[in-house]
């Protein structure tokens, strides 16, 4: 049941069959104290592709992430990156893979309070030990590219909820790696700043072309992310409503108790019986009819709370 939409560039589509997954697991099994938690899991993330994994709290979607940058080892089974087995990696040669090929945003607050916006934005390079003057560029672009610019001085402790999250996703960001994982980026936001990190989810998998694994448990997120995108319109970029021939490259992907139980577009997500599925619905009691958007979240016409967000 894998999307592949029907608008996109035939030529796009073979120069990325050609390409090895960017993430792939092969009947991966894990346990916490003899507990099943992944339970022979398998399923490949596509180059240019994004999956929305959802479930449950409880059915294994952080340990999944965990896994797939090393953070974690499977017990069986093999997980590959771009190809290459990460479980067969030493510690220098995962090091690279976080601190080039991929990042990832976290449930929980994991800034530095006691570096600056622009010092937690550089860390990664900083790390990894890039040249002071290319540091200052990359920098100076992500911190653009999620609207934080003009506050590289300010420490996490003077940001707004918001303000902090996307300060997270320009730390995994910088460099622009090639895969990226969100672990509920915008579990503990007010909606309007949901809004913003979702857009920038968007303009990170459209503009940049990352692949990603989004998890969430908010349902509504999964019809935004698989229904809208982002594009240039009249010569700015803008998050617009993308027609049925040109939808993004997305695909949800259900766990329950540690096992894939679905993998398919949001429309059939939508209309599944399937008792995980109706489980989550069920959860989502919020009426998001009158939830914001923004053509262009940073149109400072258009977000006169910025500085409570």
């Amino acid at each position: 049941m894998n999307n592949l939409n029907n608008g996109t560039d035939v030529a796009h589509h073979i120069r990325m069959d050609t390409q090895p997954p960017a993430i792939e697991f092969r009947n991966v099994f894990l346990s916490f104290d003899d507990r099943p938690v992944l339970n022979d899991v398998s399923f490949v993330l596509n180059a240019g592709e994004m999956i929305l994994l959802t479930g449950i709290s409880g059915s294994g979607k952080s340990v999944l992430l965990r896994l797939a940058i090393g953070l974690l080892k499977a017990a069986s089974g093999q997980i590959l990156i771009n190809g290459q087995n990460i479980e067969a990696m030493d510690e220098s040669e995962l090091l690279a893979v976080r601190g080039g090929l991929m990042g990832i945003v976290f449930q929980e607050d994991t800034l530095f309070t006691g570096l600056t916006v622009y010092d937690n934005a550089a860390y990664r390079l900083t790390e990894h030990g890039w040249p002071e003057e290319e540091i200052e560029k990359r920098v100076a672009e992500v911190l653009e590219f999620v609207g934080l610019d003009g506050e590289e001085k300010k420490y996490p402790e003077e940001l707004s909820g918001g303000m902090k999250r996307r300060l997270e996703m320009a730390r995994a960001l910088i460099g622009w790696p090639s895969i990226m994982l969100f672990d509920e980026p915008t579990i503990s936001l007010d909606p309007l700043a949901a809004v913003k990190v979702m857009d920038l989810v968007m303009r990170a998998r459209d503009v940049n072309h990352i692949s990603s694994l989004y998890v969430t448990k908010k349902i509504h997120e999964l019809d935004y992310l698989a229904n809208y995108r982002a594009q240039a319109t009249e010569g700015a970029l803008a998050i617009v409503e993308a027609p049925a021939t040109a939808l993004p490259n997305t695909r949800v992907v259900v766990l329950e108790e540690g096992r894939v139980v679905f993998s398919g577009t949001v429309q059939e997500f939508k209309v599944s019986e399937l008792p995980a599925i109706r489980e989550l619905v069920t959860l989502d009691h919020h009426d998001h009819a009158k939830d914001p958007y923004f053509a262009d979240p940073w149109d400072k016409q258009r977000r006169p709370n910025e500085t409570i967000l």
